[in-house]
């Protein structure tokens, strides 16, 4: 353990006076537990992918989400729309997707006296919960559209900027296996995920639940917990929470360890400062989750895998050996 780490101090680097003391606190982590309670029901053996991807939404970021078919990554998203009371729209990306088709266009429309003006007819970006199934079946072109509405909550379509809802979400699956006829996502873009979540095949008594759940005359449907302006409420929250000296420099230090440099000669490029601004927000969100109104540098640890994985590279001859990003940041993280 780093030696200024393990001096960890009570007192913390940042702090934000908590609303109504620690009794709104308590209420958020309350419906925190209702609303894991209530995905679980419905998304069986993924209990770490619904975690990150709450940990992601209560921290006011985007999620992609990586599994093979048949893993239930859209069962999620629209289990969360709904639990949430999010408007929720969805596009199936592929390769004749223009970007109009996400963030709308204008139309040429004629009034009763005659007179032409352009009308903007809003694409499925204006909603709150975007899934942007198969992100990476869709060309360069089209998935920069994304990027303005991802960072600044906005687009701009003909020199006019249109705000998007709030809350704005963005979580985009991906398919690791089918790479033929895709594109890569840019760099830019995932660094506008907060986190790179992989799904795995359930265990042997999660898909027994599954196959009593879903093959049966009877279907439950999720319920809604809250709704938009309940989550923004809690991201306030989550934003307050006091981060001890401890865990600021736990994330500087996992951060700028993997960057390129004479210790890690592995790596090609690194994640940047909008890295550890995501940890800072997933910390504080996972602690809230786990009941805690203090992150600690454990929560720096357990995320640093799905909040960097996507933000590195590693170089051909560390790739030719097997190495990968998540083994390497997972040693970073072992040494906190």
């Amino acid at each position: 353990m780093n030696e200024h780490v393990s001096q960890a101090t009570n007192a913390p680097a940042h702090r934000s006076p908590l609303p109504d003391s620690g009794r709104d606190a308590e209420a958020a982590i309350h419906a925190i537990q209702q609303i894991k309670s209530e995905i679980g029901q419905h998304i069986f053996g993924q209990d770490r992918v619904i975690e990150e991807t709450l940990t992601t939404l209560l921290g006011g970021g985007h999620a992609l989400i990586v599994g093979v078919p048949g893993l239930a990554k859209t069962l999620l998203v629209e289990t969360y729309g709904t639990v949430l009371g999010l408007s929720e729209k969805r596009v199936q990306f592929t390769p004749d997707l223009l970007p109009a088709d996400i963030l709308g266009s204008e139309v040429l429309e004629e009034d009763e006296s005659g007179k032409r003006h352009f009308r903007f007819l809003p694409g499925p970006v204006f909603s709150q919960l975007l899934m942007a199934d198969e992100i990476n079946r869709a060309s360069p072109r089209t998935q920069s559209a994304l990027l303005q509405a991802m960072q600044e909550k906005q687009v701009s379509v003909a020199g006019v900027r249109h705000q998007l809802p709030e809350p704005f979400h963005v979580l985009a699956t991906q398919n690791p296996i089918e790479q033929e006829g895709t594109y890569p996502l840019p760099e830019a873009q995932l660094d506008r995920f907060l986190m790179q979540i992989h799904v795995d095949y359930p265990d042997r008594e999660a898909e027994r639940a599954i196959l009593l759940h879903t093959t049966g005359t009877q279907s439950q449907t999720p319920k809604q917990i809250i709704d938009g302006q309940r989550l923004m409420h809690l991201q306030r929250l989550v934003r307050s929470l006091p981060v001890g000296e401890s865990v600021v420099n736990a994330i500087l230090d996992l951060v700028r360890g993997a960057r390129p440099g004479a210790d890690h000669p592995e790596i090609t490029w690194g994640p940047g400062p909008r890295a550890a601004q995501a940890l800072m927000l997933g910390c504080r969100a996972r602690a809230l989750i786990d009941g805690r109104q203090v992150p600690s540098v454990d929560d720096v640890k357990d995320l640093a895998v799905p909040i960097l994985r996507h933000r590195m590279a590693l170089s051909f001859p560390a790739r030719a050996d097997g190495l990968t990003n998540d083994q390497v940041i997972a040693d970073l993280a072992a040494k906190l």
